[in-house]
């Protein structure tokens, strides 16, 4: 088990933006006892403005809303009315796309979980354990834009679990080409998601801007920093998004061209063996690994495996030799904690470790 990450004298305060949503709620789970963050304002929409958070929103799941939050008031998304330096963004594109540069024109740091800003080069696009350099190019990104707060992204919740296990394949054998296919669970489409008829004993092959996310994300993701920008990594990916009646986990079928030569077993053993950069060790939502590898045939399940590391951490099987490409696997995660919330929290928790926030 990693040493956990000295914790900050003071705990932040922090606020979630789109808070009443699915992956706002899951914000408020992660949240509601954070050791490094205090929860302490929640806003919306204009229609839940105004409201208690309880009247407010509509809790999905089994577990209680949390006590804390349940009489807060939802101020609308306006930096001027939010006060927290630090924001968690569950907005939807339409709204983010105003309104986060709006927050980090006001001296907020955005961590952000909508797609609006992810591919812009001055962004970082980060996953903790991957990529953590990258969020090197925020001086640039306040340089260019002119404001002095930031927005820093998390990925497509597919894009996250392909690029965890893709990310140790990557530096040590290096990758060429990438072809994916997803299994997309429905609490990706948000609540109240996909209609039951259309998905119950179905599979529906299309989700709207899915796979051009995952084609170009897992190239960012895998990237450098060059100078004041990233640049992608080099290789190709294509990709097929599905989506499936599952719950909760997002399954990637991946097989992989290698620039240098190995077989399934060396590979396995590079998955096996990574532990993610050194910096999201023992961070407070960092799981014991970021990646576990299962040898049982019929693994990962999306029922079995979602929780594992508390939602945190991605389940690798089946890895064995491909005919065509080098190598084959199957990678599945819990989309709203890995690939959402969860992601963010542990982003943020990596820039209080790294200096990248001015001390509260």
């Amino acid at each position: 088990m990693s040493p956990a990450a000295p914790a900050p004298v003071l705990r932040r305060r922090v606020a979630v933006l789109g808070a009443t949503g699915a992956v706002g709620q899951a914000f408020i789970r992660l949240l509601a006892n954070h050791p490094w963050f205090e929860l302490v304002e929640v806003a919306a929409s204009e229609r839940s403005a105004g409201k208690s958070y309880a009247e407010a929103t509509r809790w999905i799941g089994g577990d209680p809303m949390p006590a804390s939050v349940r009489g807060m008031t939802v101020k609308p998304c306006d930096p001027e009315q939010v006060r927290a330096e630090i924001v968690f963004s569950a907005l939807d594109s339409a709204a983010a796309q105003d309104a986060e540069p709006a927050f980090a024109r006001a001296g907020k740091v955005v961590l952000t979980n909508a797609k609006n800003y992810r591919m812009d080069p001055d962004v970082p696009l980060v996953i903790a354990e991957v990529n953590p350099s990258h969020l090197d190019v925020l001086d640039a990104q306040r340089r260019n834009r002119k404001w002095s707060g930031a927005i820093v992204a998390n990925g497509n919740c597919a894009s996250i679990v392909a690029a965890l296990p893709l990310a140790p394949i990557h530096q040590r054998f290096g990758i060429a080409n990438v072809f994916a296919v997803t299994m997309q669970a429905v609490s990706g489409a948000g609540y109240p998601g996909v209609p039951s008829l259309d998905i119950l004993g179905n599979v529906i092959p299309f989700i709207n801007d899915e796979e051009s996310k995952i084609e170009t994300e897992i190239q960012k993701f895998l990237g450098t920093v060059d100078g004041d920008t990233i640049r992608s990594a080099a290789f190709g990916v294509s990709a097929h998004a599905n989506r499936v009646a599952v719950e909760h986990g997002h399954t990637v079928c991946l097989s992989i061209a290698l620039e240098t030569p190995a077989d399934a077993r060396d590979v396995e053993r590079a998955i096996a063996d990574w532990c993610g950069a050194e910096s999201a060790r023992g961070l407070p939502s960092a799981p014991d690994r970021a990646v576990v590898v299962s040898g049982e045939p019929d693994h990962p399940q999306p029922r079995r495996h979602a929780g594992t590391g508390n939602g945190m951490t991605v389940v690798v099987g089946r890895v064995r030799s491909d005919p065509i490409l080098d190598v084959k696997l199957v990678a599945m995660g819990h989309n709203i904690v890995r690939g959402a919330a969860g992601a963010s929290v542990l982003n943020a928790e990596l820039m209080v470790h790294r200096g990248a926030l001015a001390e509260s």
